[in-house]
């Protein structure tokens, strides 16, 4: 999935204020509630999810297709990814818990990503 830039304020801010402010707010909204759209219909036509705080970063919104599917966004505000996930038709969760996790289905290629960062790289060592 597609990133978006980045904020420093826990709440959701951009740090400032006023109607231009409220616009890109309302621009990240729609442009992550798109993504979220498409990522729900290529993934079994729905998808859950979970917001965490990355700090300056923003929030990273996890997704979790019915298929098992899995991707993640990043949002300058909470709000934001709030709002999208409301409009996309996605149930948030507090956490990544256990019944979430469970459904995510990892293939060969993140398999050997894990494998690779554990045994020292490719050819392992």
């Amino acid at each position: 999935m597609t990133e978006t830039s980045a904020s420093s304020d826990d709440t959701g801010g951009s740090g400032t204020t006023g109607a231009g402010a409220d616009r890109r707010a309302e621009r990240e909204t729609a442009r992550l509630a798109t993504w979220i759209r498409a990522f729900a219909a290529a993934h079994g036509g729905s998808a859950e999810g979970q917001i965490s705080y990355l700090g300056a970063r923003g929030f990273r919104l996890v997704l979790v297709g019915a298929d098992g599917g899995w991707g993640d966004l990043i949002a300058r505000r909470r709000q934001s990814a709030e709002r999208a996930a409301e409009r996309a038709g996605v149930t948030l969760h507090d956490s990544f818990d256990g019944a979430l996790a469970a459904r995510v289905r990892t293939g060969p290629y993140e398999w050997s990503r894990m494998a690779g960062s554990q045994l020292g790289g490719r050819h392992g060592s």
